[in-house]
C-alpha cells in the first residue's frame, strides 16, 4: 500500500471493514477513516458516495 494516495488506501480500509463486519456503522467508519488517513471533508464526501455506490450493486 506504499505510496497509494490516502483516499485509496481509506476505501480499501473501509471496504476490508465491511467484509469483516457488514453490519458495522457507515458513518463511523467514514469518520474513522478520514482521522486514520487524514482525509479532506471533501474526501470524506467521496468516501460517503463510494458506500452509497457500494450498497446499490448489492
Amino acid at each position: 500500500m506504499a505510496g497509494e494516495a490516502p483516499i485509496k488506501q481509506a476505501v480499501k480500509w473501509i471496504d476490508d471493514q465491511l467484509t469483516e463486519n457488514p453490519s458495522v456503522d457507515r458513518v463511523k467508519l467514514v469518520d474513522e477513516a478520514s482521522r486514520r488517513f487524514d482525509l479532506s471533508p471533501l474526501d470524506a464526501d467521496f468516501l460517503f458516495r463510494h458506500l452509497a455506490e457500494r450498497a446499490r450493486k448489492k
